[in-house]
């Protein structure tokens, strides 16, 4: 019977996409002053930026710009963008799906990977706290620690108190979301979002979910049977 469904965050939960846009809006405004080109202009770079790829889109916005930055400057806008406070909201049908979730007497939780003061950020943007039994954000057990790795379900099994078999997990990323049921009886869902940034991403070692829902409406309806109605 299963007794709790954790999650996933970014792009189960929440957009990752709204995620930085809302920091991108927050890094165009701080330097739209400096660089005496506007907050609306610096923004559309960024976002062009990204689209064609994610890596060093701040770097890659001043060689645009043709003006001159050091590392530690880089590194001074990482830190403001992953500290900002995220302008995002749970996707529509995760309110609905979590009362749902407690009216059947289920524990649910967060299992997130990413830098901890982002998720915290992120976590907090969306009063994540009011609604979830239990969160581990990984990057506090240690880098390594990320998921594929199990460390943090094992955690998730003592503090909740339940078998891995009474658990569900429900992430969006091949690369390391649902690896885990190769190691424990863990029970997957892969979330299909529209906009998942990782919806082309290889599964990893070539483990595949449980089951695929493209709204967590559907996950009240799949587990239906196992929570004894």
């Amino acid at each position: 019977m299963i007794k709790a469904v954790i999650f996933d965050l970014d792009d189960t939960l929440i957009s990752e996409r709204k995620y930085i846009e809302s920091g991108y809006h927050y890094i165009s405004n701080l330097l739209s002053l400096k660089l005496q080109i506007s907050e609306k202009e610096l923004y559309r770079l960024l976002v062009e930026l990204f689209n064609q790829s994610s890596v060093n889109v701040f770097n890659r916005l001043f060689d645009t710009l043709q003006i001159a930055y050091t590392k530690n400057e880089i590194l001074e806008l990482v830190e403001h963008y992953r500290n900002h406070l995220p302008s995002i909201d749970f996707f529509d049908d995760v309110v609905p799906c979590l009362i749902n979730l407690k009216k059947r007497g289920l524990k649910v939780g967060i299992i997130t990977d990413g830098y901890a003061n982002s998720q915290y950020k992120k976590l907090d943007a969306v009063k994540a706290f009011d609604y979830f039994d239990e969160i581990i954000v990984t990057d506090e057990l240690g880098r390594e620690y990320w998921k594929p790795h199990p460390k943090a379900f094992e955690i998730m099994k003592e503090r909740m108190n339940f078998e891995f078999d009474e658990m569900i997990y429900v992430g969006d990323n091949p690369k390391k979301d649902f690896y885990i049921n190769s190691i424990y009886p863990i029970r997957t869902v892969r979330i299909a979002r529209e906009y998942s940034i990782y919806k082309y991403e290889l599964y990893y070692e070539n483990i595949r979910e449980s089951l695929k829902v493209t709204s967590l409406l559907d996950l009240n309806k799949l587990i239906q049977n196992d929570v004894g109605e």
